[in-house]
């Protein structure tokens, strides 16, 4: 956390906002208090809570009792939580509500009549579920800024919140509204130095040229230098060579940035070096949107697959005790892969490839067409699963739409799915799986696929999910395949499956590291949270 997020109960009674939610409501709680059960009273909060249902349940299931303008000690602090709240939701990446709170606290001072407090009370309680909302399931519609985005965003119950803020300690309530996962606080600490060197000028001067590599030397080298000291990969020196200790450097930044780490700064790796602080800070701040998107229960075993590092982990109480290498879609608006979360229940060793409709139709059929002997390694099946012979069939007369049969590769070595597939069955016709082509793996970029997940390592990744459930998971795994035979094999325990896209997060060391937006879909939620109020600090770096 933030030095300035949550002071202790003894500076919050010395802060300034503290002393105004206090004080600056003028008679609050006094003579107001009398009539705040009156029917002005209680007409107001009925007519300002209409606008949210959440509030308007709330009040009406708790016959409008004033939950902010009592006049005791627990509204009080109430108020001044609240007010705090919203003054550092900036911290969050969040829009500035600073304007919020002032207007808030400018309504408390002007209420006179039991009315005024009427509608203080339902301004007071808007305010605090929309900001709670906000902050526990993020502020944007996913699904609403690119259809690649199809994760669905939780819903906030407001009127269970208001119970919670009701019925607890306010000052601790808000803090435990947090997002807990580490991943967020990391997130946040981490967009604290972001501002910090932002507000210092940042990395300092860009790198000049195309390629520096061990041995160069000059004024570019001594400017790479420059930059891998501000940014934390090397310790100050006076050499202008690039030797070895710069090397090093350049492919410990390069192993940070999901770059191919051979310790030479060519066009890619200075693109990344040369990036400004805020760059970095946009894709914090997305990161932490992306966070509050994310089901708090991610379970004790999950898979995490993300695709902007193109890896895949099972993750066992929060440590990842399995990675590989992964290639995800294509970047192509049919083959981008979606971000979901679901849960896998079964792998299928020695695996069929049922080819997806959208293959059949826009791949196979226009070669069919020119030769019915094309793509002869898929078989054609007609509506019961009978192969169909080539030979009889004039498959000219079929359109996309007319086209009668389904196809199918049947298991092998070269099937398309390889030796084994893992299935989480969802909507998207999206599973993990091995493949033939292994040499898309040692590409930097892997983004490859009609949508699915390829896996570096798959029989590795299935000993693992199995070792909970067999003595010898590896026999297990072979004694299946070797027998040639098309299996599915159910999991005794079913892992959840997390499909993110996250271009910043901070590893288990406790170092940031970047990734490049494959997609471009961070691009476009950066434009919606701009338009929705979050802005970065007016600072240079």
């Amino acid at each position: 956390m933030t030095k300035t997020l949550f002071p202790s109960r003894a500076s919050r009674l010395k802060c300034g906002l503290f002393a105004l939610a206090l004080s600056g409501v003028g008679s609050l709680g006094l003579a107001p208090m009398a009539s705040a059960q009156s029917t002005a009273f209680r007409q107001a909060v009925a007519e300002q809570a209409s606008v949210n249902d959440a509030v308007a349940q709330f009040y009406r299931e708790n016959t409008y009792a004033a939950l902010w303008t009592a006049g005791d000690e627990a509204a009080s602090l109430r108020r001044a939580a609240l007010l705090r709240a919203l003054e550092e939701a900036s911290a969050h990446g969040l829009p500035d509500q600073s304007g919020k709170a002032a207007a808030l606290v400018e309504q408390m001072r002007a209420a006179r009549t039991a009315r005024d407090f009427g509608q203080v009370e339902a301004a007071l309680s808007t305010a605090f579920v929309n900001y709670a909302a906000m902050l526990q399931t993020g502020l944007l519609k996913p699904s609403s800024i690119d259809d690649g985005m199809v994760r669905k965003r939780r819903d906030s119950d407001g009127a269970a919140l208001l119970v919670g803020m009701r019925d607890n300690q306010p000052f601790a309530y808000l803090r435990n509204l947090i997002p807990a996962s580490p991943q967020y606080r990391a997130l946040m600490r981490e967009k604290l130095r972001l501002e910090q060197l932002m507000a210092a000028g940042g990395w300092g001067p860009t790198v000049p040229g195309k390629k520096l590599q061990p041995g160069d030397q000059g004024s570019q080298v001594v400017a790479l230098r420059n930059r891998l000291v501000a940014l934390g990969y090397m310790t100050r020196s006076a050499t202008a060579l690039y030797d070895r200790e710069m090397e090093q450097a350049v492919e410990r930044f390069q192993s940070d940035h999901g770059l191919e780490v051979d310790g030479v700064a060519g066009g890619g790796t200075l693109k990344e070096i040369n990036r400004p602080v805020r760059d970095r800070l946009k894709s914090v701040i997305i990161a932490m949107e992306r966070e509050r998107w994310l089901t708090p229960e991610r379970g004790e075993r999950h898979i995490l697959v993300n695709q902007t590092d193109f890896t895949a982990k099972i993750v066992d109480n929060g440590d990842v005790t399995f990675e590989t290498r992964s290639v995800i879609g294509k970047n192509q608006s049919d083959r981008r892969s979606p971000e979901f979360s679901d849960v896998m229940e079964h792998m299928v060793i020695n695996p069929s490839w049922y080819v997806p409709r959208s293959i059949i139709t826009k791949e196979y059929l226009p070669k069919l067409r020119n030769n019915p002997n094309a793509v002869g390694h898929i078989q054609i099946t007609d509506s019961r699963g009978r192969v169909v012979n080539r030979g009889s069939v004039d498959f000219s007369q079929f359109t996309a739409r007319s086209f009668p049969y389904a196809m199918r590769q049947p298991p092998s070595r070269s099937n398309a799915l390889g030796l084994v597939k893992f299935m989480f069955p969802n909507k998207y016709n999206i599973y993990l799986h091995d493949t033939p082509q292994k040499s898309l793996f040692k590409r930097e970029v892997r983004a490859f696929s009609h949508g699915c997940i390829r896996l570096a390592q798959p029989f590795e990744f299935a000993y693992a999910l199995l070792a909970r459930q067999t003595e010898n998971p590896k026999d297990f795994f072979h004694r299946i395949l070797n027998s040639g035979k098309e299996t599915k094999v159910e999991l005794d325990q079913k892992v959840p499956v997390h499909i993110i896209y996250r271009t910043a997060y901070v590893s288990n060391k406790g170092r940031a590291e970047f990734r490049r937006d494959v997609y471009g879909r961070d691009a476009k939620v950066w434009a919606a949270l701009e338009r929705a109020g979050v802005a970065l600090p007016d600072l240079q770096g």
